[in-house]
Parts: structure tokens; C-alpha cells; sequence
């Protein structure tokens, strides 16, 4: 019973234990932020990379609201340690995800370190990057058997309305 009580409660603990305190995991998220933007893509540990996503995501929602937002340059300001990257935020990243509302990153895993401590590790990057895709895109095969049913299918299914609709319209007229 006891032990249980202790797992329910968090204790005001709300995010994962990095680095040596608040201060330290703080600068190690800025540092990872500001390599984010920089560079587009990261690889580090999938902790790091699950922890910043957020903290991407939200830099991206703010500079949306443009470089004369007192907020957003605040923000971009407190998160960028380099700050030639200020503009490339507001006239790079942001109107590449102007029309989207939220998803600006992509987190893919990758095979565990070997050499070291076995660490899970993962790729973090802004979606529309200038870097090849990390995984292939799917090609749509149109010669398998499957695709050729649906596809005559829907063709039948399309000349049904036609048909369907000018009967419709004659019965009107």
C-alpha cells in the first residue's frame, strides 16, 4: 500500500532529471535548441531529443507571431544562446510553417550506442529541411492487384453517379 501511494504522487516532479540541476538542465536545452535551429537536425540521446521537441515546438508557435511580437523575441532571445539565429527563426522557420498549426518536428529512434553506456538514441528535425528524408518515402505501386481493384472499383463507382445524376436531372427537367 504504501509503495503504491508513493508512485501516485509526484511530488512536484514534471519533467525528466538532466544534468546536474535545474540550471544545468536548463542550459543543456538551450544549447540543444539552439544546435536545433542552427542546423535543422540534431542527434542526441531520445531523452534530450523528447525533452526539446517541446520546447521546439513552442519556439516555433512564437515566432509565427512575427518578429515584432515583444514575446516571441523574448522568447527567441532566452532560447537561442547564438544570436545570429534570431532572424533566421522569424524570416526562415517561421513562414516555412505558416499554414501549419502544430508538428513542426520530427523524432525518429535509432539503434543504441555500442561503444558507450547503451544509449537509446534519436534524431530530432524541423520538418521541410534541406537534408535527405531519414526514412524512404513509400512508393504507391499502381501494377499490384490490390491497387488495380480499387482502382476500377472507384472508376465504377464513379460512373454510378454520373449515371445517377443525370437521371436526377432528366426526372427534374
Amino acid at each position: 500500500m504504501r509503495l503504491a501511494l508513493q508512485l501516485l504522487i509526484s511530488h512536484g516532479r514534471v519533467h525528466r532529471r538532466m544534468g546536474l540541476g535545474p540550471e544545468s538542465r536548463i542550459n543543456m536545452l538551450r544549447n540543444l535548441l539552439t544546435g536545433l535551429v542552427r542546423h535543422e537536425r540534431i542527434e542526441t540521446t531520445y531523452a534530450r531529443a523528447d525533452e526539446v521537441q517541446f520546447y521546439a515546438e513552442k519556439l516555433i508557435e512564437y515566432a509565427k507571431k512575427g518578429d515584432t511580437d515583444e514575446k516571441a523575441m523574448k522568447m527567441a532571445s532566452f532560447w537561442l544562446t547564438e544570436k545570429d539565429l534570431v532572424p533566421k527563426l522569424f524570416k526562415v522557420l517561421a513562414p516555412r510553417f505558416e499554414t501549419q498549426t502544430d508538428g513542426f518536428t520530427r523524432l525518429a529512434q535509432l539503434p543504441r550506442r555500442e561503444n558507450l553506456d547503451k544509449a537509446k538514441m534519436a534524431v530530432l528535425e524541423y520538418k521541410g529541411n534541406p537534408f535527405p528524408p531519414l526514412y524512404p518515402v513509400r512508393k504507391v505501386n499502381e501494377l499490384t492487384l490490390i491497387n488495380q481493384l480499387l482502382k476500377a472499383y472507384r472508376e465504377e463507382r464513379a460512373q454510378q453517379r454520373l449515371t445517377s445524376a443525370s437521371l436526377v436531372s432528366s426526372c427534374v427537367d
